[in-house]
């Protein structure tokens, strides 16, 4: 039993120390050319190489193992040429021929391997290419934060040093508009301007809403009254800067006013310049609130509507009563003013000094890589 465990022992490093032919090839190389040959190898791999120039010397053979670890340098090689050395860790080996001569050049060349074991018999010598990516560290002299300066400066800015809001009455007038017996026109028209925002360095005025009264004789003027009166009674406290029941519904204070039931009506209609004159000519025309009644209010808020002429067109359809008619236009104004103000401003300043630092930069780059590489 022993004679036949020590044959098969034998036996099988005999067959682990035959030789594998990796390369058997010719390299032809042109003037001043340069021909590499890449292959990996198992760790513990015994490597031989053969040389044999054709003819004329070749100009330097050399055997790399990657990337830059020299295991043969051959120069001006003119005869066959053996060599041997073992490879301690799995890698790639470059062989690399030049021909630095003016004519061409050739030699053959024989790779084989002896595996160390079993394991690594049928190790596959392709090679092939890998990405890998790599930290480098880069040291730059650069601008660094040492501390902070803190500097107060007095400065000056704009402020609103008062803001108020009241009524300005617009238009008060008692308007004749003829009945269709007289010889009068049936139709007239109040025209109003409101009043004309303004702005200056130390303050402004400016419309932020206005509103309308239309009534006719007595019996609106007295509900007019009744209204006033709810100013004094209802709303005293809540809002002190509109002084009529008018300046209440512009200011939106009021939301209602009492309104008569009985009495003549009058048509009316708010409208521009142009279209008060399509309004007499008995065109169709556009208007910003029409209607007809005994008395009636409207509340504009519209930025449009805020600046400009207006016009209050009547018409009277009564044959024999003429109708004297009261418009009213109260405006609610916003003004503003402004001062000076010092103030202490707070600026923060990083102050910098230079240092080398060390900054990480990914590199990528291929390599050559035995075949089994992942």
């Amino acid at each position: 039993m022993n004679r036949i465990l020590l044959i098969c022992l034998l036996f099988s490093g005999f067959c682990f120390a035959q030789k594998a032919t990796v390369a058997d090839l010719e390299i032809k190389l042109e003037p001043g050319a340069t021909e590499e040959l890449m292959y990996g190898f198992a760790a513990g791999d015994r490597v031989i190489f053969n040389i044999t120039p054709n003819g004329a010397p070749v100009s330097e053979i050399t055997v790399m193992q990657y990337p830059d670890v020299v295991k043969y340098r051959g120069q001006e090689i003119k005869k066959e040429e053996k060599n041997e050395f073992t490879v301690t860790d799995k890698s790639v080996f470059v062989f690399k021929f030049t021909n630095k001569a003016k004519g061409k050049r050739s030699c053959k060349v024989m790779l084989q391997r002896v595996a160390k074991n079993a394991d690594t018999k049928n190790f596959n010598t392709a090679v092939k290419w890998a990405t890998v990516q790599d930290t480098v560290y880069n040291a730059l002299t650069k601008d660094v934060v040492a501390g902070y300066d803190t500097l107060r400066v007095q400065k000056t800015r704009r402020v609103i040093a008062s803001e108020k809001k009241y009524e300005e009455l617009v238009l008060d007038k008692s308007q004749r508009v003829n009945a269709k017996t007289s010889l009068g026109d049936t139709k007239a028209a109040v025209a109003f301007t409101l009043p004309v925002n303004s702005t200056s360095k130390d303050e402004t005025k400016k419309v932020v809403a206005w509103a309308y009264w239309v009534g006719v004789g007595e019996e609106s003027n007295e509900f007019w009254k009744q209204n006033r009166k709810l100013i004094v009674e209802g709303v005293k406290g809540v809002a002190t800067y509109f002084t009529s029941p008018l300046g209440g519904v512009a200011a939106g204070a009021l939301t209602s006013l009492a309104l008569p039931v009985n009495g003549e009506d009058v048509q009316y209609a708010l409208v521009n310049e142009f279209n008060s004159t399509l309004f007499f000519k008995d065109k169709a025309y556009k208007a910003y609130d029409d209607g007809k009644g005994i008395a009636a209010y409207k509340r504009f808020t519209d930025a449009t509507l805020l600046q400009g002429k207006f016009y209050m067109v009547l018409a009277n359809d009564n044959y024999i009563q003429p109708l004297d008619v009261n418009v009213k236009v109260s405006a609610i104004i916003e003004h503003i003013k402004y001062k000076d103000e010092k103030y202490m401003d707070t600026t923060i300043t990083p102050r910098y000094e230079k240092k080398i630092v060390r900054e990480p930069q990914i590199v990528t780059t291929k390599i050559p890589v035995t075949f089994d590489y992942k």
